[in-house]
């Protein structure tokens, strides 16, 4: 009993030597045995690239090319796989469509929404999946410019030694309770500031980010100084009222000029009694900051590098914060972050 041969199918390169020996007057049994595959794979091949050409006599003659026979081949390659899953289900793709361009939702977001909301559709597909049929352009109103964030990994943790911070009052990071560490009990913090024009002139953004429910809080600032650090903590403090001691047990900040008010920021404006304990990172570890700067990136897709935060009212700077408190989050259970924090705000 004979052997089998390997299967395979031609490419350009293949197509090119059968376009040259064509040309040379070769025969197809020749082909076949100089490319390495059966005489009736050659014969299909020559169908496939079939032209006429017009001779010097003006007669028209057939002929063979690498070009339009690997052009054919693409296009019928488009056809392969599975049909897709979506199939007509018009009200999945509505929705999908919408969750993505309009609310600016992730994927993995919209197939959690759908999933935590109970809603119910003819088609049930994972993430991946989604990415896939986003990639190629299944939808009519998306496309990978819709996206988030597509194709960034999470930089591993970096071991960072003892620094002593710029002034020697400040407490490290390092000496930041365990509970405000792995997120065990809501009320602790991270802050950082957004700037808008390249040099920090002009007003700026201060943001404040829980550790345990992702619950996000922006202040304007007339500018980046800790004299209006400390004025909208003070704002939030007679926000909250006797309840902001348990609802910010820590903040956790970086070096910045206008983080070194540590006494301002930590001094109740009502009581002159201690409101907060404020904890600083290591010189150049944003990484250990990372819900707050994850959420920095996120105002950059409203507000760019660069833009002046004068040119965004009050209005439009709450209508940021809300949208980022009612992200579903993966981490969450795609449940956001507003109905966590508002849950145990009820029970402080």
């Amino acid at each position: 009993m004979g052997t089998k041969g390997k299967f395979r199918h031609l490419v350009y390169t293949d197509r090119i030597k059968i376009e040259a020996y064509r040309k040379a007057g070769k025969s197809p049994a020749y082909i076949a045995k100089e490319i390495g595959c059966s005489l009736s794979t050659i014969y299909r091949e020559l169908k496939r690239g079939h032209y006429e050409r017009m001779e010097t006599d003006w007669r028209m003659v057939g002929a063979y090319s690498a070009d339009i026979a690997q052009k054919d081949y693409d296009y019928k390659a488009t056809s392969k796989g599975a049909q897709l899953k979506i199939g007509n289900d018009h009200d999945f793709a509505a929705y999908v469509e919408c969750g993505i361009a309009e609310k600016h939702y992730s994927p993995a977001a919209v197939l959690g929404e759908i999933r935590t909301k109970g809603l119910h559709f003819r088609t049930s597909i994972c993430t991946r999946t989604l990415y896939n049929y986003i990639d190629k352009q299944v939808f009519l109103r998306i496309t990978n410019r819709h996206l988030l964030r597509k194709g960034q990994r999470k930089q591993p943790y970096k071991r960072v030694h003892a620094v002593r911070t710029k002034k020697p009052l400040c407490t490290s990071i390092e000496d930041r309770p365990e509970a405000a560490h792995s997120r065990q009990e809501i009320g602790h913090w991270e802050m950082d500031t957004v700037v808008g024009k390249s040099k920090g002139a002009g007003q700026a953004l201060l943001v404040l980010t829980e550790r345990l429910t992702r619950q996000e809080m922006i202040l304007k600032l007339k500018r980046k100084t800790s004299a209006e650090v400390v004025a909208a903590l003070n704002r939030l403090e007679r926000r909250y009222g006797k309840r902001f001691p348990a609802l910010f047990k820590s903040i956790t900040v970086d070096n910045g000029s206008e983080f070194m008010d540590t006494a301002g920021m930590e001094k109740s404006v009502r009581t002159k009694n201690p409101r907060t304990k404020v904890y600083y990172c290591h010189p150049y570890s944003s990484w250990e900051r990372g819900s707050n700067e994850n959420a920095n990136a996120i105002i950059r897709r409203f507000i760019p590098k660069g833009t002046p935060i004068e040119n965004y009212s009050a209005k439009e700077v709450q209508q940021i914060e809300d949208w980022i408190n009612n992200y579903p989050r993966k981490i969450l259970g795609f449940r956001c972050s507003n109905d966590l924090f508002m849950e145990y705000l009820q029970n402080l």
